[in-house]
């Protein structure tokens, strides 16, 4: 059991947690979420005990054992699997001691102990675990120093998920995963038999692997059972009811300050009054709701449609130097494609998207493109490539070279970042806004074909969702490299499978897929069929979507036409509340002024229509989409 009570911790004169309470029951499997910067992994630190609160305390059982990944990667020369299996010190303790121990008692002690443990059985489990993370026997036997920080990283993850403490924390484990080696994680996570306090902002993830959710927000931990689509409806239908137990607060607290200004002063109703007035002093405000939405993020829509198909790929071949990755690759991307590459890391999926992006050539074969085709590409790695010292302004600014200050401050708002960070030095953005920054670079001048490699790294829930509006309203085709599940599921029309040196069409959905890895196989047979099957398949749901889109193209025309016009209206309203709030403007031109209140009443009447279709439209088109 994990017991947080009346917890309190400042950083920088800053309250991150105030009083928070929570018990988690023993076994449990709980995602911890909240926006970022909230202060998540502040309390895994005081949970390890890393940092001490202010005060309050947390309490685990005497003798737990707390893992969670470490901070940096192992860089030794040790093999993975030796590395891993020295993660379970007290099994590399029994058998350092076997070796010496001379005692007859004490070799039977520890031999006893190492059975126990399941000694015997440990290299097959950590071999499991690192091939479920991605590394197959071959990769097990390599030395640690060998591989790239990111999949040393898998191996700091694989050693703490076999040394099975009693309380797991694991900090936004897929960071570093593969779609695949989230699917494996999913399904060990949900089964393991202790404890596990997980942050992520994967929400696939949080549905599978997790019984309950506590939320951190404003600094206090509230518990939700089940998992996040079920947190997500329990948190909203409360804060309705919070909404209208405000309301009803604050129109009672309306009717006694009536009775009290009404009465207070008359001495026989004085007393009355007093009452009252103890009364409101008694009556605890209910806060008013405080939601944070995350801001929209609006791609441009490529100008000019291409006649399809944009991209054409016949027998190519590509590669790294005098090494071929991918070959014989016989493809075509149509004008408003969605797709998905499905495959290990490792199998040429980012390598397929240098390819089609013009960042590496084919060695063989022919690619044609469409004339004045335009390609965007996104990479978290393209991070490292933003000004460090210049801000959003000056980076939209160098694109903009003619623009007012207006106008770009206008296109930075639309990367969804907020006023207060436009003039922020790049180095000092969060991860977040760094990835949005980068994203509204690379989709500035609206392409036509727009290449994601893992967007999300950085991104909250909400911040993903905002991406996930994006895309499905972005007009162009789409190429996704994802391991957030509910982001391929939410906008791909089309899967593609990158293995064994190709690419195809996989015939099937995300939970066939899912099915797959967790058998261990993530290459299904290529037989002529089912390419065929899997490309008849692949272009009913591609025909479906953009039909489904361009039934929702007029629709949407018309939320933002509304919302042009709400905007419009504001500005004028603005501009006749600015002369009428001059009280020489009645007394020079009466006549005049008596028109401009008219004018403005006629506005703010037909504002609160043209909100009232907005919100009507809007519900329409969610609901449709």
């Amino acid at each position: 059991m994990l017991q947080i009570s009346d917890l309190t911790y400042r950083i920088g004169g800053r309250l991150l947690i105030d009083k928070a309470s929570v018990t988690l029951p023993a076994r449990a499997k709980t995602g911890l979420v909240g926006r970022n910067g909230a202060g998540k992994s502040t309390l895994f630190k005081l949970i390890t005990g890393d940092l001490s609160p202010e005060s309050g305390a947390v309490q685990i059982p005497k003798r737990a054992r707390i893992g969670q990944v470490a901070q940096e990667a192992p860089g030794t020369d040790d093999s993975l699997l030796n590395v891993v299996l020295a993660a379970d010190t007290e099994r590399s303790r029994l058998l350092s001691e076997a070796e010496t121990e001379i005692d007859p008692t004490r070799i039977a002690e520890i031999h006893t102990r190492l059975a126990d443990i399941g000694a015997h059985s440990a290299e097959a489990r950590a071999g499991a675990i690192l091939s479920g993370l991605g590394f197959d026997a071959a990769a097990q036997q390599r030395p640690c120093a060998a591989f790239s920080g990111g999949w040393r990283m898998r191996v700091a993850l694989a050693a703490v998920l076999f040394s099975e403490p009693d309380l797991l924390l694991l900090d936004e484990p897929t960071n570093y995963l593969d779609l695949e080696g989230t699917l494996w994680l999913e399904n060990y996570v949900s089964r393991y038999p202790h404890q596990v306090l997980l942050i992520s902002h994967d929400r696939d993830l949080l549905n599978k692997a997790v019984d309950g959710i506590v939320h951190l927000e404003h600094g206090q931990l509230t518990y939700y059972s089940g998992g996040y689509d079920s947190f997500d409806r329990q948190r909203r239908e409360a804060m309705v009811l919070q909404q209208k137990a405000r309301e009803k607060q604050d129109a009672q607290r309306k009717h006694i300050q009536s009775f009290v200004d009404r009465f207070r002063y008359k001495a026989s109703k004085a007393r009355q009054a007093q009452a009252r007035l103890k009364m409101l002093e008694k009556m605890e405000p209910i806060a008013a709701l405080t939601e944070e939405s995350s801001r929209p993020i609006q791609l441009p829509n490529p100008k000019g449609r291409l006649a399809p198909p944009i991209l054409k790929l016949d027998q190519v071949s590509t590669g790294y130097d005098d090494t071929t990755v991918l070959r014989h690759l016989t493809l075509n991307i149509d004008t408003d494609d969605r797709i998905a590459l499905l495959g290990a890391n490792g199998n040429g999926k980012s390598t397929f998207a240098k390819l089609i992006s013009d960042r590496l050539p084919a060695l063989a074969g022919t690619i044609v493109k469409a004339s004045k085709l335009k390609i965007a590409f996104f990479a978290q790695h393209q991070l490292d490539e933003l000004r460090p010292l210049e801000s959003p302004i000056d980076h939209v600014r160098d694109l903009m070279p003619v623009a007012t200050e207006t106008q770009v401050r206008s296109r930075v708002a639309q990367f969804g970042l907020p006023t207060d960070r436009m003039d922020t030095p790049a180095k000092d953005l969060s991860g977040g806004e760094k990835a949005r920054l980068l994203l509204g670079l690379a989709t500035f001048h609206g392409p036509h074909l727009l290449i994601l490699d893992e967007p999300t790294n950085h991104l909250d829930i909400d911040a993903r969702e905002a991406l996930v509006l994006a895309l499905n309203a972005f007009e162009g085709a789409v190429i996704l490299i994802s391991h957030d599940r509910h982001l391929v599921e939410a906008c791909a029309d089309r899967l593609w499978l990158v293995a064994e040196g190709g690419v195809w069409p996989y015939d099937g959905d995300m939970e066939d897929y899912r099915r797959l890895i967790l058998q261990g196989n993530d290459t299904p047979n290529k037989t002529a069929s089912n390419v065929v099957d899997a490309k008849g398949s692949a272009q009913e749901k591609r025909r479906d979507a953009a039909q489904k889109r361009s039934q929702l193209k007029p629709l949407k025309q018309k939320i933002e036409a509304a919302e042009k016009e709400m905007q419009r209206l504001q500005d004028k309203i603005a501009k006749l509340d600015d002369a009428l709030a001059d009280p020489a403007f009645f007394k020079e031109d009466p006549d005049r002024a008596a028109k401009f209140a008219k004018e403005r009443a006629h506005c703010e009447k037909k504002l609160v229509k043209t909100e009232e279709d907005w919100l009507e439209l809007s519900a329409e088109y969610e609901e449709a989409g």
